[in-house]
């Protein structure tokens, strides 16, 4: 379990008050991830040798994020998240010059590194709904959470129009761009200035507990286990969707406007449930959620088989924006109830390891579904829907089994 977190007025000012601080974060500097998303993809077609490679920076950004998340995960155990939150946006701002010198040069390879760099950005930004946890009673904890995760509705709504001011602000198409995620990173030094969570204590090799379970016996604790499952199911069947819906609603003969409002629509069921998931975690419990997640998830991928006119793009697509936050948020309310002080920063890592890890197979693989499934887009998305299935049922299952165990008696 977690540190037990005295019920008092002063803890749920701090708690609050750190909430805002991660949520601001998150809508302000976590609008460069949708501007990678936006302008990442074109920018490499512009310049990468195969059109083949065209997606390849996205996914490594990705690839950046789940690489870094042990490595930052570690080094906030050790000296605090206000300095980890803050060395992720230094390196996420070296990065984004290293992509803009990318895009200058006309250098598939730099930009390709640049775009890997900023992934220890949204590494750090997945940390902000532990972080909200970090010194909140325990009451508190699944609405901190949930709550900081709002603030990527206003990010969603920024990136967008950033990306869309920026891009053509140059000679050289979305260098501009680029430039402005150095600056977004440069503000993260000043917001989490603010933060107010105490650097962990740190404990000698022999003392009790000092250092936990192990790997091994983490990963083989149910509860832990299971909430990764679930956790990397919902994000990456969620990523691997919404990264061929725009190649599948133009492929069917729809314009880029309606790809642009889907996706927009999507992104606020993301995030806007998160106002109430956490209260509805504290109700009826994180495994009601989550499976209620899964469920919603199989629902929109049900509805995207169903059909390709635009009502059903729309309707799955909020679907699945839906089932994510419940998915994803759940999972994260049953890793925080499940391991022990001194695991906190090990867990953590591991745990947002192994999904974005997963998120980025989704990304490589969702336009390899959508190409090389019969040549049209109908086919494709097809494809990439039916993939969710065998991911739904292991989710599915390990929770049914978790639910059905004998419960160990303390």
């Amino acid at each position: 379990m977690t540190a037990a977190v005295a019920d008092t007025p002063e803890n749920r000012r701090r708690a609050w008050s750190n909430l805002w601080v991660l949520t601001t974060a998150q809508a302000v500097i976590g609008a460069q991830m949708s501007m990678v998303f936006i302008t990442a993809g074109l920018a490499g077609a512009m310049i990468a040798p195969n059109p083949c490679f065209a997606t390849l920076p996205v996914s490594m950004t990705m690839l950046g994020s789940a690489v870094s998340a042990r490595l930052l995960s570690g080094f906030m155990a050790r000296h605090g998240r206000r300095l980890g939150f803050t060395l992720a946006c230094m390196v996420a701002a070296l990065g984004a010059g290293v992509a803009f010198a990318g895009l200058q040069k006309g250098s598939f390879v730099l930009f390709t590194l640049g775009c890997t760099l900023i992934g220890a950005y949204m590494s750090a930004q997945g940390f902000f709904r532990f972080a909200a946890a970090d010194v909140a009673p325990e009451t508190l904890q699944p609405r901190m959470i949930s709550l900081v995760q709002a603030g990527g509705l206003v990010s969603a709504l920024i990136g967008p129009q950033l990306a869309s001011i920026t891009a053509e602000a140059s000679a050289v198409p979305f260098a501009t761009t680029f430039a402005a995620i150095i600056g977004l990173n440069l503000l993260g030094p000043v917001i989490f200035s603010m933060l107010r969570i105490p650097v962990p204590e740190r404990r000698g090799a022999n003392a009790p507990g000092a250092g936990g379970r192990s790997t091994a016996e983490l990963l083989r604790t149910p509860e832990i286990a299971v909430a990764i499952i679930c956790a990397m199911v919902s994000y990456a069947l969620m990523n691997l969707v919404m990264t061929s819906t725009p190649l599948a609603i133009v492929g069917c003969g729809f314009g880029t406007s309606e790809a642009a409002n889907v996706t927009a629509a999507h992104i606020i069921a993301m995030f806007a449930p998160a106002f109430f998931t956490g209260s509805l975690i504290t109700r009826f419990g994180a495994e009601r959620v989550v499976a209620t997640g899964l469920v919603i998830l199989a629902a929109a991928g049900a509805v995207a088989l169903s059909g390709v006119s635009l009502d059903k793009f729309y309707l799955a697509l909020i679907l699945l924006g839906l089932g994510w936050n419940f998915g994803f948020i759940g999972a994260t309310a049953m890793v925080t109830a499940a391991h022990r002080p001194e695991e906190r920063g090990r867990v953590q890592g591991i745990n947002d390891t192994i999904v974005f890890g997963g998120v980025f197979l989704a990304s490589l693989s969702s336009g390899a579904l959508m190409g090389c499934s019969g040549g049209t887009a109908e086919q494709g998305w097809s494809a990439v829907n039916m993939a969710m299935v065998p991911f739904l049922i292991l989710a599915g299952g390990a929770l049914i089994w978790l639910t059905l165990r004998p419960r160990e008696i303390a």
